[in-house]
């Protein structure tokens, strides 16, 4: 160990920190606004990256026809709701054509183009419309009728939404693992370290999203209506605020965050079906040392979890997750030791 390897090794850290450190975020947003834990996070991460591989190929990814599926699903729910709620025909039929829209639009679109072999960035823009629609969806079904359930019967939804997710991924993309070319080739030499492209372009657009929700919350309505929420969800819910509304759009927001986090970690690692599961586990240490609750402790300690992970792999690779993972223990046990709550609920 030097200092040139040393830098190799915490700009590769840094830079799949990046990643984790949006997976951590999106995990926090969906806790604090619904009290999800949401395991299939990472499931969306390799949805959005396979997704684009099978779009390199020519191909209509599975995963359009499962989101006709889904659509279709959703959009039955809210109709057998509305007329159990005897609200007319017309109101049922307008619920279900909003929930089906925007699938149907996103699944066309997908369908025409994916022979057409555009460039790689409209693939990639494609992959990722086709993936943000999923989260919306997947709290319809999953989800929106359990939203006044306990934590605990939401962690046990996600853990089944997870290996429904991770037996479907393989149904659509077989056991092989896929590597998507790189969105810029370039390469720049600073001291010891060579910077790529797509390193560059993760970083940046990790800093533009958090920047981009930085202003979502603290400048709009909705964004605001989000943190009201996550806040006091009784008063919120008095004040006009849809919870139904809103656990739909942070979830659609989850999914464009896994989606895009795909993308970016898809050029420098070789993404399975199954790959998911533990890309998203490293963003959920970051989001559970930060309390599911914090924001910039997310980021920062997503930052650390890269770190460690890219140095633990290289003083005992066989070990560099069990190093990582085993991270949450003393996190854990600080925290049980310093809450003061006493019901199982909170």
């Amino acid at each position: 160990m030097d200092f040139s390897i040393a830098s190799i090794l915490a700009l590769d850290g840094l830079t799949n920190g990046a990643v984790y450190a949006l997976l951590g975020l999106a995990i926090v947003l969906v806790f604090t606004v619904t009290r999800i834990i949401f395991i299939p996070q990472g499931e969306f991460v390799a949805y959005g990256a396979l997704t684009l591989a099978i779009f390199q190929t020519g191909k209509v990814p599975g995963t359009v026809w499962l989101l006709l599926l889904l659509a279709g699903l959703a959009a039955l729910m809210d109709l057998t709701e509305c007329w159990r709620q005897q609200r007319g025909t017309w109101p049922a039929l307008k619920a279900a054509g909003r929930m089906l829209v925007l699938p149907v639009v996103v699944s066309v679109v997908a369908i025409w183009a994916a022979p057409q072999q555009f460039p790689l960035w409209v693939q990639a823009a494609l992959s990722v419309a086709v993936v943000t629609v999923y989260g919306p969806l997947i709290y319809r079904v999953a989800y929106q009728s359990l939203e006044s359930s306990t934590p605990l019967v939401l962690l046990i939804v996600s853990v089944g939404v997870h290996f429904a997710m991770t037996g479907l991924g393989l149904v659509f993309f077989g056991a092989e693992g896929f590597r998507n070319p790189a969105f810029w080739d370039e390469r720049y030499t600073i001291g010891p370290v060579m910077l790529s492209g797509q390193t560059i372009i993760t970083f940046a657009a990790t800093v533009a999203l958090i920047a981009m929700l930085w202003l979502y919350f603290e400048r709009s309505l909705r964004g605001k209506a989000l943190r009201a929420i996550a806040v006091n969800r009784t008063g919120a819910r008095l004040m006009g605020i849809s919870s139904q509304a809103s656990g739909q759009l942070t979830m659609t927001m989850a999914a464009f965050i896994g989606a895009l986090s795909g993308l970016l970690i898809g050029p420098t690692t070789t993404v399975f079906y199954d790959s998911g599961f533990l890309i998203g586990l490293k963003g959920f240490v970051a989001a559970v040392a930060a309390g599911l609750s914090s924001y910039p402790g997310a980021l920062i300690a997503a930052m650390g979890v890269g770190v460690i992970e890219s140095f633990g792999s290289f003083w005992a690779s066989a070990f560099k997750e069990v190093i990582v993972f085993t991270l949450i223990l003393p996190v854990l046990l600080v925290r049980s030791l310093r809450s003061k709550h006493s019901d199982e609920d909170h």
